[in-house]
């Protein structure tokens, strides 16, 4: 019995109505699928939808590596962070080992959206030792939040206004007023602003006994933080980026901040309570009093007694000094005043907050904190206007190459030419379906790289079946037969089409892991039209070829058919020569023969 020919298997020739039906019913649940879900576009990116793009690259800090352990906790707490301002959709993700996006659409929160995930250096609790305000600006008067009590100093000049600090189940002392400058900067300089002897960070505070006799080199310290704070300017950008960041957590520095719209200059002892020690912050509207918004803390247990020391020693001074700045990348983002020590781990800040500007401070508080620095490499913000006509742009491309490229299969491959339309339409449908579902499934965003990605793919895809048809065709050249050329072209066309498609694949696959940014939408949509080519070519192109060789205008060569024998230069038909069945009886004439 003699072997089956290699590439004619009954199964390959007698059910390709089987694989044609697999990827129809898959077809139909994954749309299905998306309109159950209700997402029937595919989410768009920020360059074509419109909004900011950040880009992010850590920077290693004393005692902190960059780990995936970090980079991981850096992406939450910005997550948290943007999505607790009510931008609703924003994006944060990881790209490469060092990097992190963030994507913010269009919104009217996405400006301090900007503003705050950019602020991405450590929180502290810091005792203010001394602060005015700066560049010869005069606050304005503001009333006095204290209870009941009359002639409380003006908070003119003090950066706390009429915010304070005070234990949710305390209440305030019939005297609560804002503090005042009260004393000379030098004096404070020269009695709280020499560095602890071990370096360490304390809860040192106005009225905290001196250190011992200062030493020449805490002496000249002093004073080079005096000549700093005396020529201070917070008024101008570039002197407030000089100040506060370098600073060291156990050691005295000068700030700035800006305090209902006046600027300030501080000089601030060591940091008494790292952020990482606010175990939650939130902005609530007290509906019992007259505190309007305030922003509640709740500290961990070693924050909490942290938090009681410091605020024991601010309340024995009263007044003038006794506030401590909250100081986030530097800056001063609050500094209220406390009257008693706020035991039990939680306080609340209160006096006069919006609801914004209470929110803003408890998101500060709350996710304020990294693991690592950040620095800003990229800032792309595209408007809606401009991404819809990216759009627009991307898929008049599309459009154009997919026609150039059918007028090519028209005019060369004829009648095939159907079988490959068809073929690219269910590679759309599906390519189109699977990126609606990828969505809300990982996050994915069709931005304008990875529409580039989807019309090259269309070269990519026409390339597989320009492969297997060459190959039947050079069956039928030989002088075969359609029905048995397309079985025999497939093994020599399958393993062509599988070595280009893992060839682009791989080389999608590289260069997603190494890029950043944007650049990974075109991998990414790159890799995924790679895979349903291999999906599409096995499962619709050779089944349907199968089909289509059992019909008479494709069997018999017709000359629109793509497949005419005598266009296609074929040798004459093979024929198989029969052995005689048996031996031949009697003698052979060699002239009759």
């Amino acid at each position: 019995m003699a072997a089956p020919k290699k590439g004619r298997g009954p199964s390959a020739q007698s059910k390709p109505g089987r694989s044609l039906v697999l990827i129809l019913i898959a077809i139909v649940a994954m749309t299905g699928g998306m309109f159950l879900a209700g997402h029937t576009t595919p989410r768009l990116g920020i360059d074509l939808a419109g909004g900011t793009s950040i880009t992010l690259k850590a920077k290693a800090d004393q005692g902190s590596a960059i780990n995936k352990a970090n980079m991981d906790t850096a992406v939450d707490i910005m997550n948290r962070r943007v999505n607790g301002l009510g931008v609703s959709e924003a994006e944060v993700q990881t790209q490469g080992d060092d990097h992190i996006i963030v994507n913010i659409p269009k919104g009217t929160n996405s400006k301090e959206a900007q503003q705050q995930v950019g602020t991405t250096a450590k929180l502290y609790f810091r005792p203010v030792l001394a602060s005015e305000p700066s560049g010869g600006a005069t606050p304005a008067p503001s009333p006095s939040t204290s209870s009941g009590a009359s002639g409380s100093p003006s908070p003119a000049a003090s950066p706390s206004g009429d915010q304070k600090a005070t234990s949710p189940s305390g209440s305030p002392s019939p005297n609560a007023s804002a503090t005042s400058q009260g004393r000379a900067v030098s004096d404070a300089l020269k009695a709280d602003a020499t560095p602890s002897p071990t370096g360490s960070a304390s809860a040192k505070s106005s009225g905290a006994p001196a250190s011992p006799s200062p030493t020449p080199s805490t002496d000249a310290a002093t004073a080079k933080l005096q000549a700093q704070y005396a020529a201070l300017d917070c008024t101008k950008p570039a002197e407030r980026a000089k100040v506060g960041q370098a600073a060291k957590p156990g050691d005295p520095t000068v700030a700035c901040g800006e305090i209902n719209k006046v600027w300030y200059k501080y000089v601030l002892g060591p940091a008494a309570v790292d952020g990482t020690e606010v175990k939650k912050a939130q902005a609530i509207f007290d509906t019992q009093g007259a505190s309007g918004w305030q922003v509640q803390m709740t500290f961990t247990s070693s924050g909490a007694k942290k938090f009681a020391d410091i605020t024991g020693e601010l309340a024995k001074n009263q007044q003038p000094q006794n506030e401590f700045g909250i100081v986030l990348d530097g800056d001063v983002v609050s500094s209220p005043y406390v009257q008693q020590a706020i035991t039990g781990g939680q306080a609340e800040i209160s006096g006069r907050f919006t609801q914004e500007e209470a929110q803003s401070l408890s998101n500060m508080l709350s996710y304020g904190a990294l693991p690592l620095s950040f620095q800003e490499e990229t800032v792309t913000t595209v408007t809606a206007a401009l991404g819809g006509e990216q759009l627009k742009a991307g898929l008049l491309a599309g459009a154009i190459g997919l026609v150039l490229v059918v007028i090519y299969l028209v005019a060369y491959y004829r009648g095939l030419s159907l079988v490959a339309m068809a073929s690219l339409l269910v590679s759309a449908i599906l390519t189109y379906v699977i990126m609606s579902l990828l969505g809300p499934a990982i996050g994915f965003a069709l931005n304008l790289p990875a529409v580039c990605g989807a019309i090259v793919a269309i070269g990519i895809t026409a390339d597989s079946f320009i492969v297997y048809f060459e190959r039947i065709r050079d069956e039928i050249r030989e002088g075969r037969t359609l029905r048995p050329a397309v079985e025999r072209a497939w093994p020599r066309a399958r393993r062509t089409i599988l070595v280009s498609d893992f060839v682009s694949f791989l080389a999608a696959a590289v260069l997603f892991i190494v890029t950043v940014g944007k650049v990974q939408g075109f991998a990414f949509t790159l890799g995924l039209t790679t895979v349903l080519d291999v999906v599409v070519v096995f499962f619709f192109t050779k089944p349907l070829m199968t089909l289509l060789a059992r019909r008479r205008f494709f069997a018999d060569g017709h000359k629109w058919s793509g497949l005419d024998p005598r266009s296609l230069g074929a040798n004459p038909p093979l024929r198989r020569t029969r052995r005689p069945s048996g031996p031949t009886t009697g003698p052979v004439d060699p002239k009759g023969a």
